[in-house]
């Protein structure tokens, strides 16, 4: 899943209105913002496979640490502590717990059979990625009900706050769009630099909620 995530950020903005929706995209999007820094690392790997789904040509056959229920589940008890820690909001820290663990539940459904439950254990997957129709419809059903849900909870203080939020769910529509219309990425290492990338969503959205604010607070 890739717009599906940023969908669940925006909605999780309901659960925990005071936590800023840069630390919620952190949260959904921790696997895939620690993932292309392992694959340059050396520690983890994908490989490049044409055909291997509809929707993806690329076979995720290690990655024990970034994608597995169990490493995510203490990252997701770590980062979440470690966020009541700094702000004492309850609502905010299991926000961030459930985030970043909710990223394995929705790439299951996605992906075939490559989603390990635990560094070397099984592995499973609903596999939506094999139907290109079920996979879209998914993907642009969790985004579009975020962006609802975000848009009720919050209004703009001034133009950034009006422009800077959607400006970013733009950008990561047409980078999704352009990853399923796109030719294979020729190397890992052009799908570690690209995956990277993302990163530049945790300050953006950061940023844009900061200039927006809780509808009747």
């Amino acid at each position: 899943m890739f717009i599906g995530h940023f969908g669940l950020a925006l909605a999780a903005k309901k659960l925990a209105p005071r936590t800023s929706l840069g630390t919620l995209l952190f949260a959904t999007e921790f696997a895939d913002l620690i993932w292309p820094i392992f694959l340059l690392l050396g520690i983890e790997h994908v490989r490049v496979a044409p055909g291997i789904t509809r929707m993806t040509p690329l076979d995720f056959y290690d990655y024990p640490i970034s994608h597995s229920l169990l490493a995510l589940a203490v990252c997701s008890a770590v980062v979440g502590g470690a966020y009541y820690l700094f702000t004492r909001y309850t609502a905010g820290a299991w926000a961030v717990a459930l985030g970043i663990v909710s990223h394995w539940f929705l790439d299951v459904v996605m992906h075939r059979a490559d989603m390990p439950l635990w560094p070397g254990g099984p592995r499973i997957g609903i596999g939506l990625w094999n139907s290109w129709t079920a996979g879209i419809a998914v993907e642009i059903l969790t985004f579009t009900v975020g962006i609802w849900m975000y848009r009720d909870l919050t209004r703009p203080k001034d133009a950034v706050g009006r422009y800077a939020v959607w400006g970013l769910m733009t950008l990561v529509l047409f980078v999704w769009i352009g990853s399923l219309v796109s030719g294979p990425p020729p190397n890992e290492k052009v799908i570690a630099c690209g995956a990277l990338s993302m990163w530049i969503a945790v300050p953006w959205g950061w940023w844009a909620d900061k200039h927006r604010e809780i509808r009747g607070a």
